[in-house]
């Protein structure tokens, strides 16, 4: 029988479920239940050891998703469950019809989704958007060095794959796309990707994953995130209070999670804090200037927010996973590349600027998240949703496109 828990439970949950690892290739078993009902599998394998990463993509595994119901209201075809295109629009005031042409986000995840293109291309019919195919030079596929020897594909990191790119193009259907495939869920070949994604030539990188913190994180900061006027997005977790790495590098975006509904405001539609989003304070990275906040002396995760509850998740497309084509997806995977779309949105970030610090000088430009929690910090704002900066949702989510401009 399933069970059920609280919001403040999910984040004990999902803690427990990512120390069980699931076979290389497949997709890991273990679930979690968050509130109404809606069961989620973790997309990929837990690390086994110290400098491997997980992907934050959760996949729902029964029980129908509140997005569904709010998306079926807004289109007039049948959709698949989750919300799509025009409802991530509609919710944060995206300029998406017109804005974004020419500009490239990569897309680093590790190992091969073979049907990468494929699964974009029904995702982009389902929904209307623009053809986005290597034979327009829309998108482009390499592996983490920028050939085409690709890695062994993994099913689990090709939901993964197929959450980020079905993202991007949901935000900004005019944008290319660059997929980085990692040869493995390492910190050093995925930041290996990250370079190649810069190398060539793209002004926005979003990375959907994460582990532990750890004492090479400076070495990896300079290595791989350190990039001048390019904006680097990082999901900030799917496991509640605490900090993960890359999220922790004073050099990224840090994307933390909400849950999105529609409501009766001016705006139509209400964010509160998720409860699996990941937030807090590093214990390695010192705080970049441009943040503020008193009560973490170093770098505070996380920098702004989207769409992460899987509750109101996000539909996606793909057929390499031991799913059927059409899934609904959360977790933090879902927020990251939807955020870097965003800066994408805004226009290319001038030569030398540091993107991370563009929503801090521009915070009228986003809306708020003034509820909600994702855990146990003492009732600050580290863990808990407030007027102004919070942890999970650090300065809100996107209100158009002002606050990711320099």
């Amino acid at each position: 029988m399933r069970r059920t828990v609280s919001l403040t439970a999910v984040a004990t949950l999902a803690t427990a479920a990512l120390a069980m690892a699931a076979p290389v290739g497949q997709a890991a078993q273990a679930t979690t239940s968050p509130s109404h009902g809606v069961t989620v599998a973790h997309a990929c394998a837990a690390p086994t050891k110290t400098g491997e990463m997980a992907c934050n993509a959760l996949q729902v595994t029964a029980g129908t998703p509140r997005s569904a119901h709010a998306e079926s209201a807004l289109t007039a075809a049948a959709a698949p469950s989750g919300y799509g295109p025009a409802s991530l629009q509609a919710a944060y005031n995206l300029p998406s019809a017109t804005a974004g042409s020419g500009r490239t986000v990569a897309i680093v995840d590790a190992y091969d989704d073979p049907n990468a293109e494929a699964d974009l291309a029904v995702y982009r019919s389902q929904y209307g958007l623009p053809a986005c195919t290597t034979a327009n030079g829309c998108f482009t596929k390499v592996d983490q060095s920028g050939g085409t020897k690709y890695p062994r594909g993994n099913s689990g990191w090709a939901e993964e794959i197929s959450l980020d790119l079905d993202m991007v193009s949901a935000a900004c259907p005019n944008c290319k796309i660059l997929l980085v495939e990692a040869s493995s869920a390492t910190m050093t070949n995925l930041g290996t990707a990250v370079n190649t994604a810069v190398r060539l030539g793209a002004k926005f990188v979003s990375n959907s994953y994460g582990g532990s913190e750890s004492s090479s994180d400076a070495t990896y900061d300079s290595s791989y995130f350190n990039h001048p006027g390019v904006a680097i997005t990082v999901s900030s977790g799917d496991n509640g209070y605490g900090v993960e790495y890359p999220a922790a590098s004073k050099y990224v975006t840090a994307v933390g999670g909400t849950s999105l509904t529609t409501s009766s405001t001016t705006r139509g539609w209400t964010d509160t804090v998720w409860s699996g989003a990941g937030s807090g304070c590093s214990s390695y990275d010192a705080k970049p200037s441009w943040q503020k906040d008193t009560g973490c002396a170093n770098r505070t995760v996380a920098d702004v927010s989207a769409v992460a509850d899987p509750n109101t998740g996000v539909a996606v497309y793909d057929t390499y996973s031991q799913g059927t084509g059409w899934m609904v997806f959360g977790g933090t995977s879902a927020s990251a590349p939807l955020i870097a779309a965003t800066y994408a949105l805004a226009g290319t970030p001038s030569s030398g600027s540091t993107p991370a610090s563009f929503p801090y000088a521009h915070t009228s430009a986003l809306y708020d998240v003034t509820s909600g929690s994702n855990g146990s910090c003492g009732g600050s704002y580290l863990c808990t949703g407030t007027t102004g900066y919070d942890g999970p949702s650090g300065l809100g989510v996107p209100d158009g496109t002002a606050a990711f401009t320099g």
